[in-house]
């Protein structure tokens, strides 16, 4: 407020000095106008404001007063107490995604952002590192999908879990996800049997080397195509191409959206009050199919 203040009266002393020039007649009202920084016609409306009120007319009217758009404060305080009492750990934009949904809110996830930072609730998010290259997606949706899994402890205080994902490449659209004890043959014809028959058949699916989708001479070595497993067969004769990946930098995708699922999926699960695998594996089909089918209207 003080920096504000001082702005304004070094503007107020500057307008009253030129001001006089130009009634002197020695600046012309373009000259005046291009040394205050503002056009012919908000000069002469200075000159007016001026001319009635005095110095008192070139305050400016906006200072102290509250934004029509500002956040009331006891939605900032029922913010901060729900993010404290319900919502503890989750990030900006989780957070603001169940702000709007769940407890009408109208504000940006800026704002949602910004005031988190400013209550210490959240802390800043270090600067990314150089940006890589990725691969082009495909130019539409259905044409490639990535399967991969991830071992984590999804309900909380269970045991560890492989969460079995079958995502598009176009989009990173979810089409299924599935929590098995162990990934492998029967998780992925699952997982397959799934999306096929409610997407249709794609024309290649991307996955990792495991051992149910390849089979290799040397652990970490090329995958021997004329070996193929059951899901390779079933693949082929199903005409998709089966596509291996060979670095873990090769399934960007998938490893992203790993990181995003291990900070969300836990505790929405919990916020659900969902403790099993099955109930788990029922909220799941029912959170993607109303995902896809509101996407695709």
């Amino acid at each position: 407020m003080r920096r504000t203040a001082a702005r304004q009266g070094v503007r107020m002393l500057k307008f009253v000095d030129v001001f006089g020039r130009w009634e002197a007649s020695s600046l012309s009202q373009l000259e005046a106008a291009e040394l205050l920084g503002m056009g012919e016609r908000t000069f002469r409306r200075w000159c007016r404001r001026y001319e009635e009120e005095g110095e008192a007319g070139l305050l400016d009217r906006r200072i102290g007063k509250a934004s029509g758009k500002r956040v009331p404060v006891d939605r900032c305080e029922e913010v901060e107490t729900l993010y404290r009492m319900r919502y503890q750990g989750f990030t900006a934009r989780h957070f603001h995604e169940h702000l709007v949904r769940d407890h009408r809110f109208a504000w940006s996830y800026s704002w949602t952002k910004a005031f988190l930072q400013s209550r210490h609730l959240l802390a800043k998010a270090p600067r990314r590192g150089a940006h890589r290259r990725k691969r082009p997606r495909r130019p539409l949706p259905g044409m490639m999908l990535h399967q991969d899994a991830s071992r984590h402890a999804w309900l909380g205080a269970g045991p560890s879990l492989d969460l079995v994902v079958t995502m598009d490449d176009a989009t990173s659209a979810i089409y299924s996800a599935l929590l098995v004890e162990e990934e492998g043959t029967a998780s992925t014809f699952r997982a397959l049997l799934e999306v096929f028959g409610r997407h249709g058949l794609p024309l290649s699916l991307y996955t990792d080397r495991g051992s149910h989708y390849f089979h290799t001479a040397e652990a970490g070595g090329k995958v021997d195509r004329d070996q193929p497993t059951q899901v390779g067969r079933a693949l082929s004769h199903l005409g998709v191409e089966h596509i291996a990946a060979y670095s873990p930098q090769a399934r960007g995708r998938s490893e992203r959206l790993f990181q995003t699922l291990q900070d969300r999926l836990p505790k929405e699960l919990a916020l659900a009050g969902i403790t099993t695998m099955d109930a788990a594996n029922a909220w799941l089909v029912i959170l993607i199919y109303r995902r896809t089918t509101r996407g695709s209207r």
